[in-house]
C-alpha cells in the first residue's frame, strides 16, 4: 500500500500518513535515499508487539492471543512487549538520514536523546502535568525486559514521572529510524492477559504509564514534524 501523504509540510522533516497492519509498517524497510520524515501509522488492526530478542513461546499466551483476534508481531528494534490497538495508541516513526543533523553520529543513543528532548519541548504545552525527558542509561524494573512501558529508555518522555513516550530505535547506514508510541488509553491488564501465564507480572506490579488524547492527533504529529 502507498502511503497517503498528508498536505506538506515547508520544512525539513515531512509528515507522512500510513493506514495499515503493524506488521506490514513494522516490515517497511528504510530506502538508501531516506528522507528526513516523520511516518505516522493510523492502525488498522491490532497487534501484539514484541522486541527483537522477544521469542513468541516464552512471551507469550498464543491462544489468548488468537481468541481475542490480537497478531503477533515482532519488531527490529530492541526493548520489551507493546499492545496496539487502533485508536488507543499513538504510533509513528522518526526518519534521521545519516548526516542530517549534527551530533548525532558517534552515540548510538545519541538520536533517541536529541528526539527526546524535542518531543518533550513540543509537548510540555499541551500536558496537564511536569514533562520531563530521561537521560543517558536505563532504568530497569523486574517486568521491563518482558513489559516496553514499565522500564526507562534514552530519549523518552515522562509526565510526572510516569513513561508518556516510548523510544526505540533502528539504525542502518542511510538512517536512525526512531520508533516512538504512546498511549491515548491504557489497560495494563489486557496486556498481562495476553502473555504466557508462567512467570507474567499481576497488573499492581507494573509501573504506571501516563496517557494523551489530542483531539487532533494530526495536528499535533504536523505541528511536531515542524518543529524538528
Amino acid at each position: 500500500m502507498a502511503p497517503v501523504l498528508a498536505a506538506r509540510i515547508v520544512t525539513q522533516f515531512e509528515l507522512i500518513e500510513f493506514a495499515e497492519s503493524p506488521r506490514r509498517f513494522h516490515g517497511r524497510e528504510l530506502p538508501d535515499s531516506a528522507a528526513p520524515q516523520v511516518w505516522w501509522n493510523r492502525l488498522t488492526e491490532p497487534a501484539l508487539v514484541l522486541g527483537s530478542t522477544q521469542r513468541v513461546e516464552h512471551v507469550v499466551d498464543e491462544t489468548a492471543c488468537a481468541e481475542a483476534s490480537i497478531e503477533i508481531v515482532r519488531r527490529r528494534s530492541g526493548g520489551g512487549a507493546v499492545l496496539l490497538i487502533p485508536d488507543e495508541v499513538v504510533w509513528f516513526d522518526v526518519i534521521v538520514p545519516t548526516g542530517a543533523v549534527a551530533g548525532l553520529g558517534g552515540d548510538v543513543h545519541a538520536p533517541m536523546l536529541w528526539l527526546g528532548e524535542r518531543l518533550g519541548q513540543f509537548l510540555a504545552p499541551v500536558i496537564d502535568g511536569e514533562t520531563t525527558v530521561k537521560g543517558p542509561g536505563m532504568v530497569s524494573t523486574p517486568w521491563s525486559t518482558l513489559i516496553c512501558f514499565d522500564g526507562l529508555g534514552p530519549g523518552e518522555v515522562l509526565v510526572d514521572g510516569r513513561k508518556l513516550v516510548g523510544i526505540s530505535q533502528r539504525r542502518t547506514r542511510a538512517a536512525s529510524r526512531l520508533q516512538c508510541c504512546w498511549y491515548r488509553s491504557y489497560d495494563p491488564a489486557r496486556l498481562v492477559g495476553l502473555l504466557d501465564a508462567v512467570g507474567r507480572p499481576a497488573v499492581e506490579e507494573l509501573t504506571p504509564v501516563a496517557t494523551l488524547d489530542p483531539d487532533d492527533v494530526r495536528s499535533v504529529l504536523s505541528g511536531f514534524a515542524r518543529s524538528l
